[in-house]
């Protein structure tokens, strides 16, 4: 097996800081797994996605070592919303669809 490359070691680095940065805040700790475990399969090839999420991370660890972050959390979704609003073709009368708003006056 061939030596990692600097972004590798750059990347394995942002993980223990990150894991280092997030003991003792609630939440934190398991977050940063499911995040680069979420990423864990993306190709070496997307570098440029890769760079991102790096950068990403970075300023996440600023966040975490900043006095100001208590405990880490994240926005999700819930499991029955998983398709776009208004995405359900033709014919699907489905209760919790929006209506359609008139404009008032003109």
């Amino acid at each position: 097996m061939s030596r990692p490359s600097r972004l590798q070691r750059q990347i394995l680095s942002l993980y223990r800081e990150l894991l280092r940065a997030g003991r003792g805040k609630p939440g934190a700790e398991a977050r940063v797994r499911a995040e680069f475990r979420l990423h864990a399969g993306l190709p070496r090839s997307d570098v440029l996605r890769i760079e991102y999420l790096y950068r990403r991370g970075q300023r996440q660890l600023q966040l975490l070592r900043s006095g100001h972050a208590k405990a880490m959390g994240a926005f999700v979704r819930p499991r029955g919303l998983t398709e776009e609003p208004g995405s359900a073709g033709p014919g699907d009368g489905d209760a919790t669809e929006a209506r359609e708003t008139r404009p008032v006056g003109r």
